[in-house]
């Protein structure tokens, strides 16, 4: 009794189509594209056949011009054997001397670096106030990129990377974004809450490093003297009374020492963590600058809980209240605070320099909104002005905004908020008149018993 198996096997071999340029059967190729008069190829060779078209347009064009339409497609697996043998070959890159290989990576000339004053004047330019955080950070980005050019084999300088605390609006990314181009270095600003331990969801470690090579055009040469600014890095102090692995805290703090301390790095290219799919480059952190900064907030407490314990009666102690309503209480902290928050003694070593900031009051908050080099003030007025209108704002106007801002405690960022709210109905309403020639921003404005004022043109 014949195989039913076998004679089904034959008779579907049989009635099988065939690409006309692989010869692979239909059932091996995949569903054929007929090409008609009988002419079928599958979905490779007419992809490798589009790709060697366009690559030998000129070729083809010629051909098509001398060949009738009756043998066009005569013989077309041949010609496209022919014409991929006759593909001339990109050539290859020279090879790189092996001298070159080992000369010194190129770094950035002394002479670009300013001096701790300078870099200060600069800096006072774009932020008001803060007038020791900006001594502060001048120096450490002087001593850092002097680090960097002293080739004394003898005595190597230590890194000196700079912890920044400070309340939410002082004006703490703001200083590391100004700083970064005024030395023209690239920057990379990133979140720590999105850190993880290696092998959990989230971002590992080296993707603030990653972040660095794509702000520097992923070229590894101009990274590697670059500055890193971790922002939020409160939030990574140790969980207390916690029966589960803290994987968002404590353990990311152990996983950027080595990335303070100086080392070679395995950085993901345009991705967030290590995987088979992802190019990696090495970077060497020796020379990059690491700013981390955060709010630390109820750390305040820590500190007068440790002043008040020096408090006591009699002549000459120090009284309980003493310090309750300092606002910049900050300025007294300690290391030994800094570890009673939550971080850890390995991670604060590798941050020999701490850098407070002062809390904004009403004063201050008027001079952010008029005196910088690109003020919230400045911008409104420019845009108003591009439509031939002039803007201005009364001085109690602006203490009241100031007034204002401070109630919703966020520091700067209040201001732009409020002149959003204030200015809306005005950017919206002006442009429908061109006979306006000047808006003034009154208190009673921005109190919301009037209007502001219109003067027409002419």
């Amino acid at each position: 009794m014949p195989d039913s198996n076998n004679s089904d096997e034959k008779k579907n071999n049989r009635n099988d189509r065939y690409c006309m340029m692989c010869r692979r059967s239909e059932s091996k190729a995949g569903k054929l594209i007929s090409m008609g008069e009988g002419m079928c190829v599958c979905a490779d060779c007419l992809q490798k056949s589009m790709e060697t078209f366009e690559n030998n347009k000129d070729y083809f064009l010629n051909m098509m011009k001398n060949l009738p339409p009756e043998t066009l497609f005569q013989d077309f697996s041949d010609r496209l054997m022919l014409t991929r043998q006759n593909t001339p070959k990109k050539a290859e890159p020279a090879p790189v001397p092996e001298e070159e290989k080992k000369k010194e990576k190129p770094k950035p000339p002394m002479n670009r670096v300013p001096v701790p004053h300078k870099i200060k004047e600069a800096l006072d330019e774009y932020v008001i106030g803060q007038e020791h955080a900006k001594k502060v950070i001048s120096v450490a980005v002087y001593n850092h990129y002097k680090r960097i050019n002293d080739h004394d084999p003898d005595l190597e300088i230590q890194k000196s990377n700079v912890l920044m605390i400070g309340p939410t609006g002082s004006g703490k990314t703001y200083i590391v974004q100004t700083l970064a181009k005024l030395m023209d270095v690239p920057l990379a600003i990133t979140d720590a809450t999105s850190l993880t331990e290696a092998g959990y969801i989230g971002d590992d470690v080296e993707s603030v490093l990653s972040k660095l090579l794509a702000a520097a055009d992923n070229d590894p040469e101009r990274a590697q003297y670059g500055i890193v600014f971790i922002d939020e890095i409160d939030k990574l102090a140790k969980k207390k009374n916690l029966n589960q692995r803290d994987v968002s805290g404590e353990a990311v703090q152990q996983g950027l020492l080595k990335l303070l301390e100086g080392a070679e790095v395995e950085v993901p290219v345009g991705a967030s963590s290590k995987n088979a799919m992802v190019p990696l480059e090495t970077l060497n952190t020796k020379n990059i600058l690491f700013i981390v900064g955060g709010a630390f907030p109820d750390l305040e407490k820590i500190i007068l809980q440790r002043l008040n314990k020096k408090a006591g009666i009699g002549f000459g102690s120090q009284l309980s209240d003493e310090y309750a309503n300092d606002k910049n209480i900050l300025s007294k902290v300690t290391n030994q605070d800094l570890r009673d928050f939550g971080m850890i003694p390995e991670f604060l070593g590798r941050l020999p320099i701490v850098c407070t900031l002062e809390s904004l009051d009403e004063d201050m908050l008027v001079r952010i909104l008029k005196e910088p080099k690109n003020a919230i003030l400045k911008q409104y007025e420019k845009l108003l002005n591009i439509d031939g209108v002039r803007l201005t704002f009364e001085d109690g106007a602006l203490k009241l905004i100031a007034r204002k801002a401070l109630e919703i405690d966020t520091g700067a960022r209040a201001l732009r908020a409020l002149l959003e709210q204030y200015m809306l109905d005005i950017m919206y309403e002006i442009p429908k008149d061109s006979n306006i020639g000047e808006v003034i921003i009154t208190e009673d404005y921005i109190n919301g018993t009037g209007g502001p004022g219109i003067v027409m043109k002419g």
